[in-house]
């Protein structure tokens, strides 16, 4: 058996465990620059206001509501997220984080026990220790969990658990769930079945098995068995290692000028090493894109990449940022109004299987020692003591975030503080 635990509107979740007073007030999470709305509390959606729709056409509904907005705060949610995590893994063996706020448990030698009330249990103390609701769908196989878990936040009735261990309930599930909204169904996909009648889960349980692998390949076979009652997707209890990394940001205002673009590329590249490191990788070739706003049909528009191969692959921030600088001043043309840059690192391989070059002359194992510093440096509560010069300290570049609620369990300064004086 395994089970899915999934959090409630986590990002909404996340800021009402210091704020337990908008327990019942409507809220949404903006996305970068507080440009669209990526999260709602259940009174939102309650509301009619659509994930993905832009901050300032609902600006009238939040001032008539009083619904509290919040700018994305990734700090906070990543700390919670690691906390829910932590709480779930001490009650199994096997445990594969899916998500920033889902989680596959494995219930595998569990028969003694009643696995309703068990979830049931999880459940509780999961939301009681860290804030955070949960619910949990229990079932033979992962995407029938994903189904379960479904119910489970839909019906108040089901206490935070679905458990569908009878092909009864297995059927009624799969009889109210749309097509659409199966794990590993597309909306291409949903698109062609349902020129062949397949409305609901149920109607493509039913199909010919030899069917579905011509139409949706073994991909659409796997989905197929797992549907019913056939387990084919294994738990992932470790990660697999990035093969690629991005990191990209849209600017907080237009960006000009050269040394703006500089420290901003400078600190993505930065970004993108440091995740390098963490799984012990290095980075055979970069590209660094820049581009700007192309909603502003009144102003000139340019959009440009440029890939360089590096000459021996590498996780080190000082080699990362020379080269990123470099196509930047490829790429860079002056005159135009820049809204966002990235940069995106390929060519993944394991650090072990390097391939050095005969004439490379750089110190590697200094470079190495460095950054083992300086990742230790900028780890725990204080973030980011060292950085490089070129990445700068004003940032006018940053995201416009207005509404961003401290790092309260990352952050020493924004700690909260309890007075007893009183």
């Amino acid at each position: 058996m395994f089970a899915l635990a999934d959090c409630n509107n986590f990002y909404a979740s996340c800021e009402r465990v210091f704020k337990p007073w908008l327990r019942t007030t409507p809220i949404v999470v903006l996305s970068n620059n507080d440009g669209c709305v990526i999260a709602r509390s259940n009174e939102t959606k309650a509301l009619g206001i659509k994930m993905g729709v832009p901050a300032y056409q609902i600006k009238d509904t939040i001032d008539q509501y009083g619904i509290e907005v919040f700018s994305s705060n990734y700090t906070l949610y990543g700390d919670m997220s690691n906390r829910v995590m932590s709480m779930l893994g001490s009650y199994v063996e096997e445990m594969e984080v899916y998500s920033i706020d889902e989680a596959f448990l494995h219930m595998g030698g569990f028969g003694q026990l009643d696995l309703k009330a068990y979830g049931e249990q999880i459940v509780k103390s999961v939301t009681q220790g860290t804030g955070i609701p949960i619910s949990m769908g229990i079932a033979p196989t992962k995407t029938l969990a994903k189904v379960a878990n479904k119910f489970a936040k839909k019906y108040p009735n089901y206490k935070g658990v679905c458990l569908i261990d009878s092909d009864e309930k297995r059927i009624k599930a799969l009889q109210l769930t749309e097509i659409g909204d199966v794990w590993g169904i597309g909306r291409q996909h949903a698109k062609m079945l349902a020129q062949y009648g397949v409305k609901n889960a149920c109607d493509f349980a039913q199909l010919p098995k030899a069917w579905v692998r011509q139409k949706m390949t073994v991909v659409g076979e796997r989905m197929w068995k797992e549907l019913n009652g056939e387990s084919c997707i294994e738990m992932e209890l470790a990660p697999a290692p990035k093969k690629q990394i991005c990191t990209s940001r849209s600017f907080g205002h237009m960006v000009t000028d050269f040394s703006e673009l500089e420290e901003a590329v400078s600190t993505y590249v930065c970004m993108c090493a440091e995740k390098l490191r963490a799984q012990k990788s290095c980075a055979a070739s970069l590209m660094v894109f820049i581009h700007t706003n192309n909603f502003r049909s009144d102003l000139p528009q340019y959009f440009k990449n440029y890939v360089i191969k590096l000459p021996v692959p590498t996780s080190s921030s000082l080699e990362l940022v020379k080269y990123a600088l470099m196509a930047l001043r490829l790429i860079y043309v002056k005159g135009y109004q820049f809204k966002k840059a990235g940069v995106i690192i390929t060519e993944i391989i394991d650090e072990c299987a390097v391939q050095m070059d005969l004439f490379d002359n750089v110190d590697r194992e200094k470079h190495a020692k460095i950054m083992k510093v300086m990742d230790a440096l900028n780890s725990g509560f204080d973030h980011r003591k060292l950085s490089l010069a070129v990445q700068g300290t004003g940032r006018k570049w940053k995201l416009r975030r207005e509404k961003l609620s401290p790092c309260y369990t990352t952050n020493l300064q924004e700690v909260i503080e309890v007075r007893t004086d009183r």
